[in-house]
């Protein structure tokens, strides 16, 4: 009869296989969320960069255009969204290379550094934009700024669409920073 048990002080093969199948969960998970963030903020960017719109009543003379480079703060949105598309599409190589090798911790630590750095990007330009969408829907009595929404329905439509889809990836980011410091944390033990 052929038993196996472990004495006191062996580590079984076995025994970190939970942990290891823990990781490369994780890994996944972080490969996928990439992916989608990588699609809402080159949607919210292809979105906020391609916002124009004319009035219809437009004179012989004089036509009233509005369009999204009319706005630095929207052309630092476009920008910030188009940088962290590039960033996120450069780190699903180094994503899936943790899938691979699940026991890696420094590369998992420069990415946990840049994903915070380009969390802080992405945010400041979605807040900005966001604040002067509210503003060309609300307007600001106090400092006679009228909102234009009302004459501008489809620019308006486009760029509050792109600021969904780059609020969804701010929150995918804070998911990806925190799967990072769980998936560290569980490597140094």
């Amino acid at each position: 009869m052929k038993v196996s048990t472990i004495e006191s002080g062996e580590i079984s093969k076995g025994a970190s296989s939970p942990r290891k199948g823990m990781k490369r969960g994780l890994s996944i998970m972080d490969f996928i969320l990439r992916i989608f963030a990588a699609m809402s903020t080159l949607g919210s960017a292809l979105s906020m960069g391609t916002a124009k719109q004319t009035m219809p009543f437009a004179t012989r003379f004089v036509r009233f255009k509005v369009s999204f480079h009319d706005l630095p703060t929207f052309l630092f949105f476009v920008t910030a969204n188009s940088i962290v598309c590039g960033y996120l599409a450069l780190s699903l190589v180094l994503s899936f290379f943790h899938i691979v090798r699940t026991i890696s911790v420094k590369s998992r630590i420069l990415l946990v550094f840049l994903d915070t750095v380009m969390f802080g990007l992405l945010t400041s330009g979605a807040s900005a934009a966001a604040a002067i969408v509210y503003v060309a829907h609300y307007g600001n009595p106090s400092a006679n700024w009228f909102p234009f929404c009302q004459q501008y329905n489809s620019f308006c439509g486009r760029i509050s669409g792109s600021l969904v889809g780059s609020f969804i990836a701010v929150v995918i980011f804070m998911i990806l920073i925190l799967m990072s410091g769980i998936s560290i944390s569980k490597s140094k033990h």
